[in-house]
């Protein structure tokens, strides 16, 4: 199975809270809502829709589940709804349990034993994965070689600081890039792929860092 993750970013590379003013706060963080202004629906609202029409199954951190598991079940009956209500899904967490999980179709990842489970989803699986939000565990995915396509819907705003995808761990990581989209308001959707072997660093070498439950 192929992961790939898409992802709102912003020139400076902050990834936190593109969707609302309470999506996420943590660090004092007050631009919650930053990409709203830059959504267009062919080329943005295009892009997001293709990722999940092309995806087999969705991962997911811990707080980008709860955030989706408080919305998407009460918009059943949009097409768009019933693809996210049905489709197969895993979130990552070392806090929640089975009774949590009321989303229909999740599967829980225990948080210690995220890359084993991950690596074996992978080696496994058919079809592609499809990561959205969850930031802390693209981290970890890009640290432990496990991504395969990223995708990055960069908006022409910056940030001043905040959450990040990319690991600060020394590694050095070569990707290429197979497609580019630029709308009218200057969003680029730009797809890379990782090229294999390209990965070092502290997570690659301890098969740690799958701290997942805050994406």
């Amino acid at each position: 199975m192929r992961i790939m993750a898409s992802a709102f970013i912003s020139l400076d590379g902050v990834v936190q809270a593109p969707g609302g003013p309470q999506e996420d706060t943590d660090g004092g963080f007050a631009h919650g809502g930053w990409s709203q202004s830059f959504f267009d629906p062919e080329v943005v609202g295009g892009a997001f829709d293709d990722a999940l029409r092309t995806a087999d199954a969705l991962l997911f951190g811990r707080r980008t589940w709860q955030t989706m598991a408080a919305a998407w079940p009460e918009r059943a009956g949009d097409p768009f709804a019933d693809r996210m209500n049905a489709i197969t899904k895993y979130v990552v967490s070392t806090t929640l349990g089975e009774a949590d999980l009321t989303w229909n179709n999740t599967t829980l990842i225990p948080g210690g034993e995220a890359v084993a489970r991950l690596r074996e989803l992978r080696a496994g699986g058919d079809g592609t994965a499809l990561v959205m939000g969850s930031p802390t565990l693209v981290r970890t995915l890009l640290s432990e070689g496990l991504l395969d396509e990223l995708r990055l819907i960069i908006m022409p705003v910056l940030l001043g600081g905040g959450k990040t995808i990319f690991p600060a761990d020394g590694g050095l990581r070569t990707l290429k890039l197979v497609s580019t989209v630029t709308s009218d308001a200057g969003v680029q959707v730009c797809t890379y792929r990782t090229v294999a072997g390209t990965g070092t660093g502290a997570d690659a070498e301890t098969g740690t860092g799958a701290g997942a439950d805050e994406g």
